[in-house]
């Protein structure tokens, strides 16, 4: 199977990517590298696979129409996974336009390729951003979703949309899967997880936003790389699937683990809660469970273990990011 993944330098695609490379599979890479945050990363990210006959890597942009074209038109894909995004909540409130443009428009450029070059599967990656200020836990794939309280959320809800119309009007099947709060080595270096465990080595305050009483739903990327691969030969239809730990954790709970595992302690500075942050992600996931046979595997204790870890070997206290 050859299969397209977008996003496929960063910290979900990339691990994906290792991920299918193991099971022989043909993966185009896809990814702009741009500088939300430094390139290098996703250079380091992918540069052991270079070298790999399965691995094709694409530097282009799900905007570059023409791109895309030549990609579909010059091989014989079968699947696309949709992991290239503008991401992050706060940003997106900031520059609204630049998420409206990449999140939806790179998306319709994606369907469109697929409609013309006849792809008949697709795994969009969705957020658990698109509930919004949900009050009923746990978030559930049947519960309301119409009022989204970032630009990055409603991007997130019209790309679902986009998906089920291009699923109706063409017979392409598609799971979009709710993502909540992926951590692990790689991530994205303005993640929660990953800025506190760098503040704390580098000897710098940590800022919590709120009072320490806000909760993510933690999950581990070897459990979300686990549920993308058990979509790969499941999906046949439209289907909204959550991939969540279903245990969140306090925000100030997360700060004393890093801290014990580290062995270090820092200051911590409480600000007020920004725009567009949410009290609490929660995800039932038994329609996962049901469909894809997900069963996440990792505690918050043992990811966080594995990430602090991976920090130590590989980023020297986060110089990479100075």
């Amino acid at each position: 199977m050859n299969i397209l993944v977008t996003g496929g330098a960063g910290f979900i695609g990339s691990s994906l990517t290792d991920r299918l490379l193991e099971n022989n599979l043909k993966i185009f890479c896809l990814d702009n590298f741009n500088d939300f945050y430094n390139p290098l990363i996703k250079e380091n990210n992918i540069r052991h696979n270079l070298e790999n006959k399965n691995f094709n890597l694409i530097r282009g942009d799900i905007l570059d129409k023409n791109k895309l074209d030549e990609i579909f038109s010059s091989n014989n894909i079968h699947m696309v996974i949709h992991l290239a995004a503008m991401a992050g909540v706060r940003p997106s409130i900031e520059n609204p336009l630049l998420y409206e443009k990449v999140n939806i428009e790179g998306t319709i450029n994606l369907l469109e390729c697929m409609k013309i070059h006849n792809v008949k599967k697709m795994l969009f990656a969705s957020s658990s951003s698109v509930y919004g200020g949900n009050k009923k836990v746990p978030f559930s794939e049947t519960d309301g979703v119409d009022k989204p309280v970032s630009p990055y959320a409603a991007t997130k809800k019209a790309g679902e949309l986009l998906c089920y119309n291009y699923h109706h009007l063409y017979g392409i099947a598609i799971y979009c899967l709710r993502f909540f709060t992926v951590y692990g080595p790689r991530q994205r270096p303005e993640m929660a997880i990953h800025k506190f465990t760098r503040q704390i080595y580098s000897g710098q305050k940590i800022t919590v936003f709120g009072d320490g009483s806000t909760s993510r739903d933690y999950t581990y990327i070897d459990d979300i790389v686990n549920g993308i691969i058990n979509c790969i030969d499941r999906v046949n239809s439209y289907e909204i699937i959550n991939l969540g730990n279903s245990s969140p954790t306090k925000l100030i709970e997360l700060v004393k683990l890093i801290q014990d595992i580290s062995g270090r302690q820092a200051e911590i500075k409480m600000e007020e809660m920004k725009p567009g942050d949410v009290f609490t992600t929660f995800a039932d996931i038994e329609k996962a469970k049901k469909i894809i046979g997900y069963m996440p595997e990792t505690s918050i204790k043992e990811g966080l273990e594995k990430f602090i870890s991976w920090y130590k070997k590989n980023l020297k206290d986060g110089k990479l990011y100075e």
